[in-house]
């Protein structure tokens, strides 16, 4: 098989020109991650086609196009509408109910929307029919602003170089509040924590978390002013 892409937790490998595999490295929510998918197709938001699924494997439609990262980076000054783009995403997931078997995430979240929980720009491909969502294994129910936030957490944090893209991460961010209805900023606090907990970050991503965090006090985390967040980048 050809290894077509690389995440912190899966393998993505070309089965033939209709289908991927997608390979967890040490085992994944294949189950529930594969039956939320279903659910989001079948109400109309866009997402890969799920044929067949192990404890660690999921097969999966094959889109044709680039992330929303690497156009990105090919076309930076596509940057604002590709960040409304990104708003809008969140929108029309937020737009659908969570399922009751679907888990609740934060530990003090309320509300019962479908919440990706890292809708960043690798994790969305531009394809003819449109964006489509990727990677659900973070998925849960809860508050739409906590799922906004994390996006601005996960942007903020994300380990990039160059000031190029350092400036663009700003941009983006603002763009994705433009074309967003919700506001993350009562959020904020509990993403920075979620966040630090993840064992992906690198050294870079968890200096920053922690500099933004009030000198890695989680009970200090600064990130009530959104508008604060984007200047600081």
């Amino acid at each position: 098989m050809e290894l077509i892409a690389q995440g912190r937790d899966a393998d993505v490998y070309a089965l033939d020109e209709s289908r991927v595999l997608r390979r967890y490295r040490h085992g994944g929510p294949t189950g529930l991650e594969s039956r939320l998918m279903t659910y989001l197709a079948a109400c109309g938001y866009p997402v890969p086609r799920v044929y067949e699924i192990t404890d660690t494997d999921m097969v999966l439609e094959r889109l044709a196009g680039p992330t929303m990262l690497d156009v990105l980076a090919r076309r930076p000054w596509r940057v604002g509408s590709l960040g409304r783009e990104l708003g809008r995403l969140h929108d029309r997931l937020h737009a659908l109910p969570a399922p009751e078997w679907l888990p609740k995430r934060f530990s003090t979240t309320d509300g019962d929307r479908v919440l990706h929980l890292d809708l960043h720009p690798g994790n969305v491909i531009l394809t003819r029919r449109g964006p489509v969502v990727i990677d659900w294994c973070n998925a849960g129910a809860g508050d739409p602003a906590a799922d906004v936030a994390m996006t601005m957490v996960t942007v903020g944090s994300a380990d990039v170089p160059g000031l190029a893209a350092r400036l663009g991460r700003g941009l983006l961010l603002r763009g994705v509040r433009s074309g967003c209805r919700t506001d993350p900023a009562g959020r904020m606090r509990e993403a920075a924590r979620a966040k630090l907990d993840d064992p992906n970050l690198t050294p870079t991503e968890a200096a920053w978390l922690r500099r933004h965090a009030g000198g890695g006090s989680l009970d200090e985390v600064r990130f009530t002013d959104v508008e604060h967040l984007e200047f600081e980048l």
